[in-house]
C-alpha cells in the first residue's frame, strides 16, 4: 500500500509517496515545488502525481497553518484555503488527513539521527521529558511533544502568533517602529522569514543603517528580500553590517521565545528549531546572543542552562514526521478519513 504525504507550506510544497514496507525514513518518489507557482493545492498535487505515475489511495499532509477539526486548513502566508472533503473527492483519494505542518515536524524526532542534529546547548535531556519544537520559516510554527508511556505524542500550537514581548531598549523601539505600520504585533513578524525584512526596515529607516549601493539594487529586483539580507550578512566577500545586525537581533529574539516556549511546555526533553531558516543561519544562532537570550529567565535561568537546544538539518523532517503519523496510522488498520 502507498500514502502520499506533503509537507504543504507558504513558500515549498515538499510531496513524497511512501510504503508500508520502506517506512517514512525511505520515500519511493520525492518531489520539492515552490507553492506560490500554483493557484491551489490540488493543481499542485495532481502536477506531482502526472510525473511520478504511480498510484495513490490515501493521502496525509502537513500545512503551514491551523487545522480546524481536521477538516478545514488555511495556510498562514499563502492565499489557499483546504476542505479536507473536497480535497479528497479532488483527488479521487480513498481517505486524506490533515495535520499542522510544525506538528508533523515534531513527529519527526524520534526518528532523527545525530547526524540530523546540531547542537547550539548541549544540556541534558529528560528522559521522557516533553520537547518543545519552534520553526521559523517564512512564518514562526510552534508544537511540542508529550511522552503517553510506549512513546511521543505531538502536538500542535499557534504559539508564533502570540504577541511580541521585548526584552530590551532596542526591541522596544523595534516594537514602536512596528506598531505605526500594523495593528497588532506577534513573533512571526519578526522570526520568520516576512519578520526579517521587518528587523532590516527598522534598523535602516529607523536607526539611520547604512544601506550599500550594490545591496540597493539586489533588494529592488528581488521579488523576497529575506534571502538577500542572509547572503549579504553571510558573504564574506560583500558583506553588509546592517544584514549582520540584523540577523544578530533575529537570533536574539528568537532564542528568548524559544526559552518562553521551553518554560511553557516545561522542556526538558529539549528545545528543537526547525522550519527553513535556522540551516542557513548557523554562524548567527552559534553566537551568544542565542544562547543568552534563550537562557535569561531570571531565576528560572538554571532550568534552561540545562535544557538541550538543536537545529534540525534534515530538509525533510517535515515530510518524514507526516509519513511517519501517517503511516502508523495505516498499521493500525484504521481508514484515516476516520482520524481526520
Amino acid at each position: 500500500m502507498t500514502l502520499l504525504v506533503g509537507d504543504i507550506g507558504g513558500t515549498k510544497t515538499r510531496l513524497g509517496i511512501y510504503s508500508k514496507g520502506k517506512g517514512p525514513l525511505s520515500p519511493l518518489q520525492e518531489m520539492t515545488l515552490p507553492s506560490g507557482d500554483y493557484p491551489n493545492l490540488e493543481t499542485l498535487i495532481n502536477f506531482f502525481l502526472k510525473k511520478t505515475r504511480v498510484s495513490v489511495v490515501d493521502a496525509i499532509f502537513g500545512v503551514a497553518g491551523p487545522v480546524i477539526g481536521g477538516r478545514h486548513a488555511t495556510i498562514t502566508n499563502l492565499p489557499w484555503e483546504i476542505d479536507r472533503e473536497k480535497l479528497q473527492d479532488a483527488l479521487g483519494l480513498h481517505s486524506l488527513h490533515l495535520i499542522n505542518d510544525v506538528e508533523a515536524t515534531a513527529q519527526s524526532i524520534p526518528l532523527l539521527s545525530p547526524g540530523d542534529l546540531y547542537i547550539l546547548n548541549e544540556g541534558k535531556a529528560e528522559a521522557g521529558g516533553t520537547i518543545a519544537v519552534i520553526a521559523p520559516g517564512t512564518g514562526l510554527g510552534e508544537a511540542f511533544l508529550t511522552w503517553e508511556g510506549l512513546g511521543y505524542r505531538a502536538h500542535a500550537t499557534e504559539g508564533g502568533h502570540v504577541d511580541f514581548g521585548p526584552g530590551s531598549s532596542l526591541e522596544i523601539d523595534l516594537l514602536r517602529y512596528l506598531l505605526e505600520k500594523m495593528e497588532r504585533v506577534s513573533y512571526e513578524r519578526i522570526c520568520s522569514g516576512i519578520g526579517l525584512p521587518n528587523i532590516y526596515s527598522f534598523l535602516k529607516e529607523r536607526l539611520h543603517r547604512e544601506e550599500p549601493a550594490w545591496l540597493t539594487k539586489q533588494l529592488q529586483a528581488a521579488k523576497d528580500p529575506t534571502p538577500v539580507i542572509i547572503q549579504a550578512a553571510l558573504d564574506g566577500q560583500a558583506i553588509c553590517e546592517t544584514c549582520v545586525q540584523t540577523l544578530n537581533l533575529f537570533a536574539k529574539i528568537l532564542g528568548a521565545e524559544a526559552g518562553n516556549l521551553a518554560l511553557k511546555v516545561l522542556a526538558t526533553g529539549g528545545v528543537y528549531l526547525g522550519g527553513g531558516l535556522p540551516p542557513r543561519i548557523l554562524p548567527f544562532l552559534a553566537e551568544e546572543g542565542f544562547k543568552k537570550a534563550f537562557t535569561q529567565k531570571g531565576r528560572l535561568a538554571p532550568l534552561l542552562m540545562n535544557i538541550p537546544v538543536y537545529v534540525i538539518l534534515n530538509a525533510q523532517a517535515g515530510l518524514m514526521g507526516a509519513a511517519s503519523r501517517g503511516l502508523g496510522l495505516m498499521e493500525d488498520g484504521s481508514p484515516l478519513s476516520r482520524l481526520s
